[in-house]
């Protein structure tokens, strides 16, 4: 089901600035702002270009974590449609996608590298590389900063790119394409490649393929940036599922998926050893009442390991989910408003206090404060404006 083609990278040394004790390179926000201490965040909105809310790129905001205030979203970089970013995890780097099936005259997306300015954030281009495949829709370093593993929506494709030493990248050095279809005679006719997750160990990248209902399971040589076939080499979703996006749990045991064709997160036992997947259980995203029309988008599990929250568009909500210590297993909470349209994307800042949701549809950000206790969403002052805004990543400031 899976066609390989790749093209020989040098392997380099990754410029850390910061270290964990097990050697990876982390963001500035994850290793030096404990938990307990409150202060700010620059905050990334990826969007798209090509609407009527006539967005020029990314925007970058200033976020109070002691008062959740969101302030001076302005533009930081011109960019085609950068609906989805990534930082690197310890140099003041930023990766976008950019969201097309032409780049110089060839059926591709691209993927664009950003520095960025140490005293005001923002973005400085490095260029751009093709994405080997059309429409490309997320992206993400590696966590030893050495490589972009990027998913091809429109061509169903999967690629990595190594990272230069200035920060620029490489050509792909792995293009994978993905076939196959699934029961859904409109979205699953043909493989839809939609997120990348990493475990712990760098080691294994996680691909969901919404055309497929499959997550695809990947070796990685992070020191040649190149992508491998596991065995097993994926596990299926639910028929008719459609997994998008997907988030480990802090313990790494556990992996949480959602699912946008039916409204659903699936929990997935991880083993680490193997690389191998199984599902425990599958949760409805929406209250049993809901009969509208709706898809999921983002996942994310809270830092503390407690929570999982799920974004609905259709019902224009965040699912929130407990989770059991013992088991991985889900509970439903409850839903939050987003206080708009069709909730793309939302982030968790590293401290766990802040949620921001960006609804694409109606051009705003919305801020909650999160309770501890419970999990529960609070919404605090008024929404903020940012064009389409479809991607949310954050950082401290880096001086």
């Amino acid at each position: 089901m899976l066609t390989h083609t790749a093209s020989a990278a040098c392997s380099f040394l990754a410029l850390c600035i910061a270290v964990s004790l097990t050697g990876d390179c982390l963001p500035a926000a994850e290793t030096d702002t404990p938990p307990d201490a409150p202060g700010r965040l620059w905050v990334y909105f990826g969007t798209y270009t090509n609407t009527a809310a006539k967005s020029k790129g990314i925007y970058l905001g200033q976020l109070d974590l002691a008062s959740g205030k969101l302030e001076a979203v302005q533009p930081a970089g011109e960019a085609p449609n950068p609906s989805f970013l990534a930082l690197h995890p310890c140099r003041p780097l930023l990766y976008a996608v950019a969201e097309m099936s032409n780049f110089n005259g060839k059926g591709s997306g691209a993927v664009s590298a950003f520095s960025i300015e140490r005293t005001t954030g923002k973005l400085t281009p490095l260029g751009q590389q093709s994405s080997g495949g059309s429409g490309p829709c997320h992206v993400l370093v590696d966590r030893s900063g050495q490589c972009v593993l990027v998913a091809n929506y429109g061509s169903g494709s999967v690629a990595s790119l190594p990272i230069r030493e200035d920060g620029g990248l490489q050509a792909a050095c792995s293009v994978i394409q993905h076939s196959g279809s699934s029961v859904n005679p409109q979205r699953q006719q043909g493989p839809h490649a939609h997120g990348f997750v990493l475990d712990r160990a760098n080691r294994i990248a996680l691909a969901a393929d919404l055309g497929l209902d499959k997550i695809l399971i990947y070796r990685l040589d992070a020191d040649c940036g190149k992508l491998s076939l596991n065995r097993p080499a994926w596990v299926d979703a639910p028929a008719g599922a459609g997994p998008r996006h997907m988030a480990f749990h802090p313990n790494g045991r556990w992996l949480y998926a959602i699912n946008e064709l039916n409204s659903t997160v699936t929990a997935y036992c991880y083993d680490a050893s193997r690389g191998a997947l199984k599902i425990l259980e599958s949760l409805s995203t929406l209250p049993e009442d809901f009969k509208g029309g709706n898809g999921t988008a983002e996942i994310a599990v809270h830092p503390s390991g407690k929570f999982l929250y799920g974004s609905n568009r259709g019902h224009n909500s965040i699912a929130i989910f407990g989770i059991d210590a013992q088991s991985g297993k889900l509970r439903p909470l409850g839903h939050q408003s987003t206080r708009g349209k069709s909730p793309r994307s939302f982030a968790i800042d590293p401290t766990g206090r802040i949620l921001l949701a960006a609804n694409q549809d109606t051009d705003n950000v919305a801020v909650f404060r999160i309770d501890p206790a419970c999990g529960g969403l609070e919404a605090i002052g008024e929404t903020v404006a940012v064009p389409a805004p479809v991607c949310i990543v954050m950082m401290r400031p880096l001086e």
